[in-house]
């Protein structure tokens, strides 16, 4: 018979409290919403970990994305104990401490929940993968501005594909990395895996999957198992497109990206934009060095964004924080 698995208090935090704070971390985004995290809770400790059977060894053969993915999470995590008072220390890959863990969260000192913070832990909620047409409406110099801030602010680089001759280039390499991942079955038996009709609360629902690609669309797009694409829908011309990089590669500079891209994500959520992801060229290795060769070579392209003004879109389904538990001392 299985154990059940019980939020427990935690950093001087309730259970209940711990429980609101892992809620806010589910709710990061993640290849195909797979949601490859869990979460092994002690009385001085929040451990993050990667959860192996949401691997997608075909489109993240290096599990790269996975730990963008658990950044993401970490950084909700912070904002979630933030909302309690709690400062959180945070170690990554902390090694012999805390075996096969990404992150060991710890608690520092007691700190307001500022105004700037409480923007972010609003967004949360509000912040979804918006894979449906965008307007085309530019977005403001101000906005772009606060992203790259946003980025900066977790050691990372925000670069906004604003070239015309640059655009045309990265429109053709993700084109490429489309068409090396649509001949991979692997890849493609992933996707239809992860997407469709759902009865887990996980993976990319009908509701969530945009438009139905089409060969005429500027940007390769991923087919979610969309219904077929009505007359006059069509994707926005010109959309805002940027490239989240890492200063540094490896799972900590990973993790560091996944953090930086939680953070941009949330400042677009709070200032009215809708994201998605044009991930295709940065997955696939040969492709990923060469947009990682036209930045300059010195930054590591993690994720390609794609960003405007959209409508509402529905949220994607989670899973419930008790199942996001690892048992203490107990094998899972």
């Amino acid at each position: 018979m299985a154990a059940v698995r019980k939020v427990t208090g935690a950093l001087g935090l309730t259970g209940e409290e711990v429980a609101d704070a892992l809620r806010i971390a589910s709710l990061a985004p993640s290849l195909h919403n797979t949601q490859p995290w869990r979460f092994r809770l002690a009385p001085d400790r929040i451990e993050l970990h990667p959860d192996p059977d949401r691997r997608l060894p075909a489109t993240d053969p290096e599990d790269r994305e996975l730990r963008l993915s658990c950044g993401a999470a970490l950084f909700n995590l912070r904002l979630g104990l933030r909302r309690h008072g709690v400062q959180p220390i945070v170690s990554l890959l902390p090694g012999a401490d805390a075996p096969g863990a990404l992150a060991v969260v710890r608690r520092g000192w007691s700190t307001p929940f500022d105004a700037e913070t409480r923007a972010l832990w609003e967004a949360v909620p509000v912040r979804r993968s918006n894979r449906a047409p965008f307007r085309d409406q530019p977005v403001p110099v101000t906005h772009r501005t606060a992203l790259a801030r946003a980025a900066e602010r977790e050691r990372a680089w925000l670069h906004f594909v604003l070239d015309p001759e640059e655009r045309a280039r990265f429109q053709r390499l993700a084109a490429r990395a489309h068409a090396i991942q649509t001949a991979d079955e692997g890849v493609r038996r992933e996707l239809a895996a992860w997407t469709g009709e759902r009865v887990s609360p996980d993976g990319v629902p009908p509701a969530s999957a945009g438009l139905k690609p089409a060969l005429r669309d500027d940007w390769a797009m991923r087919d979610f198992q969309a219904a077929e694409r009505p007359p006059g829908q069509e994707y926005e011309h010109d959309p805002l497109v940027a490239v989240l990089c890492s200063f540094y590669d490896g799972p900590v500079g990973e993790l560091r990206a996944g953090k930086a891209l939680q953070r941009v994500l949330l400042t677009a959520t709070t200032l009215g934009l809708s994201v998605s992801f044009l991930s295709q060229a940065i997955e696939v290795r040969p492709v990923r060095d060469e947009v990682r060769r036209s930045l300059g070579g010195v930054v590591l392209p993690q994720t390609m964004l794609r960003i405007g003004f959209g409508a509402p879109v529905p949220p994607t389904p989670r899973r419930a924080v008790e199942d996001l538990l690892l048992l203490n001392g107990a094998p899972d």
